[in-house]
């Protein structure tokens, strides 16, 4: 994966079979039996004192967008409009537990340099990878479940960190064995002894297998989730001293297999082309969301911009009038339930959520095809200025990518941009009410 313009550097480590996600939601509450003097340091055993601290943020600014300053390695200009918590603060929804998950979130990729970037997810030490998993998950929770209380961050990372405890505690004899024994006691530890499952392909629509504090809470999770987990222990260990070997996990690309540690000096030099770093772990983690919570479900063999290009008859897509008719149907119908503020739905997606996960992966920085994504959102969404300008900022940062773009695609945003262009021309348009989006607060997701 390349970045607007990510500089290459070796890749340092986790392995890939075939893949496929799913998704999640409801959170519930956790403390935890132990707490930690420090995380970088051996556990003590002491009562749990957590608490959950939220930080509160700006709300809104006359400005119509709220605008968003994260990292500023490449790509577009480092002060992004985002749309979506201020047009939720127009709707009448209070998202300042959202504002302050999203904060926590950049103040941990600010921590990604290029370096750690392409860092192993069982070394990294830059950025905290199960925080930042945790705070993706307090944003989302907040935007769905309109809380007076945010997600108790802390005290999930306790949960996150206790794991690691009770893995020595339980096999302290492994450590006195080989490398691939240690592994092997882990892996019982996860998938036997507390039992860690992974969502299969038959359950694309388990949201929650998607956010961190929902695995910990019912041990049911994504593969990427699972390797977040795995690897956090993993670094843990190392910390403590208790590992002297280098240990990487294969990430697992089909839809059953569990990630699996393998001692590194004994690997092939293929296994190394399959590497999961920070980065890449964390966009694998949004690109699931995305994927999961997409306003446009139907017609699962195109891309989703082409999916959402499609619904707008912006796609040279099939010339069969039936799939067209149908096309067209379902785009009325999902223009119809965003009218009536039903802005969720198993079968088509939450667009809430969807377009949060494309502004974080915005502020990641690696791919500038997020921007295009965002920008149609944006147009389903009716603001067109703004769609116009993140399709503005797509043609820029394209033109310093390495990547391939489809010739489909192009085509589809080439019409897109004339359509808004002649939307912004015709004289007596106006911006479209908040109250009247599909942000209004008058249907619960549940």
């Amino acid at each position: 994966m390349s970045g607007f313009a990510l500089p290459s550097s070796p890749s340092i480590s986790v392995i890939f079979f075939p893949f496929s996600s799913s998704s999640s939601s409801s959170i519930s509450s956790v403390s935890s039996s132990f707490s930690y003097s420090n995380r970088w340091n051996c556990p003590s055993l002491s009562p749990s004192s957590s608490s959950s601290s939220s930080s509160s943020s700006s709300s809104s600014s006359s400005h119509h967008c709220t605008r968003m300053v994260c990292s500023s390695l490449f790509g577009p200009p480092n002060g992004l409009n985002f749309l979506l918590h201020h047009a939720l603060d127009a709707s009448g929804i209070d998202t300042t537990h959202a504002r302050a998950a999203r904060e926590g979130f950049c103040s941990q990729i600010k921590k990604l340099s290029n370096i750690e970037r392409e860092t192993s997810i069982t070394i990294n030490r830059g950025v905290d990878l199960g925080k930042t998993a945790l705070h993706i998950a307090a944003e989302d929770d907040s935007l769905i479940s309109h809380s007076s209380v945010p997600l108790p961050v802390d005290a999930f990372m306790e949960r996150l960190d206790d794991h690691s405890m009770h893995f020595c505690s339980h096999y302290s004899s492994s450590f006195r064995s080989s490398p691939e024994k240690i592994l092997e006691c882990l892996e019982k530890y996860l998938y036997v002894d507390r039992g860690f499952r992974r969502t299969n392909a038959r359950n694309q629509s388990e949201q929650r297998a998607l956010y961190l504090p929902s695995v910990l809470t019912h041990r049911l999770g994504s593969a990427t989730m699972l390797s977040l987990i795995y690897s956090e222990i993993l670094k843990m260990l190392r910390l403590w001293g208790l590992l002297n070997f280098d240990v990487e996990i294969f990430f697992p690309r089909d839809p059953h297999s569990l990630p699996r540690g393998y001692h590194k000096q004994k690997s092939k030099e293929s296994d190394h082309q399959h590497i999961m770093t920070s980065q890449s772990l964390l966009v694998e983690t949004l690109r699931d969301l995305k994927k999961a919570f997409w306003p446009f479900q139907i017609d699962n063999t195109g891309s989703l911009f082409l999916r959402a290009a499609h619904a707008a008859n912006c796609s040279s897509g099939s010339d069969n009038v039936e799939e067209s008719a149908f096309n067209l149907a379902s785009a009325k119908a999902a223009q119809h339930r965003l009218e009536r503020g039903v802005w969720t739905n198993v079968r088509f997606g939450d667009m809430r959520r969807a377009l949060s996960a494309c502004e974080r992966l915005i502020l990641l920085e690696t791919d500038p095809k997020e921007l295009r994504d965002y920008s149609v959102l944006l147009y389903h969404c009716g603001f067109y200025e703004e769609s116009l300008q993140f399709f503005r900022y797509y043609q820029d940062a394209k033109k310093q990518s390495s990547d391939s773009f489809s010739d489909l695609e192009e085509d589809a945003v080439e019409k897109l941009m004339i359509r808004l262009n002649l939307i912004l021309m015709e004289e007596g348009w106006s911006r479209p009410s908040y109250g009247r989006t599909f942000l209004s607060n008058n249907s619960e997701p549940w």
